[in-house]
């Protein structure tokens, strides 16, 4: 079967892996920056208990040559060291994000990417070798970023009903492989396993079934791509027609016959316009509806009471996952609704992880201002998120009180975090992550962090596990 001719987005995938030198100088920054941003989510996670109860081995053991997670204290095999930090990245939904037919957050696939890279690095010491370096973990992601990102643009899974954490796992099979040394054939092998393994549900994003299983299911995803990738080192088998065979391929059988298609050849096109999570914890849809309430709030934290309708015009993808009326169950379902988030920019004029947990929840106050929201999708808006020189996420946000008096219609197209707004967003970025690793690091090891970061050459140029001992508390 390994002789037969591999479906040609397969194949597609395997010859970018193996291209050397992707990237120029701005999605090598980008990278860089994603790198860092990804790493201070990371940390920050390490706050919550929901969150490190899940992290360590699946049973005690011990590694000679393994992946070391950063903030922790484990040293753990690759495969169960990407499922912890893909964990920990994803967990407070602060990572990038990428947005087309289909949705997710490209750096999610660093959880295995920089896990392998680290076990690699190690395991090539061990044996006087020259381990990987960081240019290579920033080579490895823009190719992640490009694998998943361009499979989103025509391929919606979630009209399926199906997670997008497929392509997570679909872009670390190819890449992890690459690392690895994998040969074209290997590669083909490991990511038609990974289609094969088809997606989770998407129902733990959505009522009635929201929960924290949206916060680990990035980090299964990436640790599964890492395992197949080792698998097919171990020459484990392919499937060619893993998409297109009759009946019993993924096309048939979960896309009701839709073809897979790639809308652009692979470059490093996503890294360049990768969307960053700068201001607010919360589901990217709702990022310039946050924004618009907290400009709002100082015209309307006296007037609560008097307030009659809140109008919120959006875009088509937000009004279909994150218009959510109800009740609210827990801090994954708060996180991913356009009108609780609203309502806490609003009333607290600032949006916090912390707004998402039970204390804050039991405000009775926000209830009462989601009750008088209206979302309304607007076309124009929804033509433009999907515009490939705009790629907007546009929302607008305009407050009605009782004595029919309103403020105006405050509109945000991008988000601070969006490329348009890259030279603003930059500074943020960096004050995001300062103040995300000084949950967890003190002043002189916060200065070391961020030293890394801002010498370029000096960054791609430190081998990968040196980087990842710069994370141990």
């Amino acid at each position: 079967m390994t002789n037969n001719k591999f479906d040609d987005v397969i194949e597609a995938i395997a010859d970018y892996t193996l291209q050397d030198n992707v990237g120029d100088q701005e999605s090598l920054s980008v990278a860089k920056d994603v790198i860092m941003d990804s790493m201070g989510c990371a940390i920050l996670s390490l706050n919550y208990e929901a969150c490190t109860k899940l992290l360590g081995p699946i049973v005690p053991m011990n590694i000679e040559v393994g992946s070391k997670v950063p903030g922790t204290s484990y040293y753990l095999d690759p495969v169960q060291g990407s499922f912890n930090f893909g964990t920990m990245i994803r967990w407070l939904d602060y990572n990038d994000c990428w947005l087309a037919q289909e949705w997710g957050h490209p750096s999610d696939n660093l959880g295995g990417i920089l896990m392998i890279a680290d076990y690699i690095s190690r395991k090539n010491v061990s044996e006087d070798q020259a381990p990987l370096t960081m240019k290579d973990v920033s080579q490895a992601l823009i190719k992640t970023h490009e694998i998943q990102g361009v499979l989103a643009l025509d391929n919606s899974l979630n009209r399926q009903g199906l997670d997008h954490v497929l392509f997570v796992k679909v872009a670390t099979a190819a890449v992890a492989t690459q690392l690895l040394g994998g040969s074209k054939q290997q590669i083909m092998n490991a990511v038609s396993n990974a289609w094969i393994d088809n997606s989770s549900l998407r129902t733990y994003r959505h009522f009635p079934n929201a929960g924290s299983r949206k916060s680990w299911a990035a980090g299964d995803a990436t640790s599964r791509g890492v395992w197949l990738a080792l698998m097919s080192l171990r020459h484990e088998m392919g499937y060619p027609t893993a998409l297109t065979a009759e009946q019993w391929g993924f096309e048939d059988v979960l896309m009701s016959g839709k073809s897979i298609t790639l809308a652009q050849p692979f470059k490093d096109y996503v890294m360049k316009n990768i969307l960053f999570k700068i201001s607010y914890p919360a589901e990217f849809h709702a990022q310039t509806a946050a924004e618009c309430a907290i400009e709002l709030h100082p015209q309307v934290k006296d007037q609560l009471d008097e307030i009659s309708e809140i109008i919120i015009h959006t875009h088509e993808s937000a009004k279909r996952i994150i218009d959510k009326t109800g009740p609210l169950n827990n801090p994954a379902d708060r996180d991913h609704c356009l009108q609780y988030i609203t309502a806490i920019g609003l009333i607290y004029g600032d949006i916090s992880a912390n707004h998402y947990e039970d204390e804050t929840a039991a405000n009775p106050l926000i209830d009462q201002i989601r009750a008088k929201m209206t979302v309304i999708e607007d076309e124009r808006y929804s033509k433009d998120y999907l515009e490939p020189n705009k790629r907007s996420i546009a929302n607008a946000v305009q407050i009605v009180f009782k004595d029919e008096s309103k403020t105006d219609k405050l509109e945000r197209e991008y988000p601070v975090g969006h490329r348009f707004r890259r030279k603003e967003g930059r500074p943020l970025l960096h004050d995001k992550f300062h103040d995300n690793i000084s949950t967890q690091f003190n002043e002189h090891q916060q200065l070391a962090l961020k030293k890394t970061f801002n010498d370029h050459e000096q960054f791609y140029n430190l081998p990968v596990h040196e980087f990842v001992n710069l994370w141990d508390r």
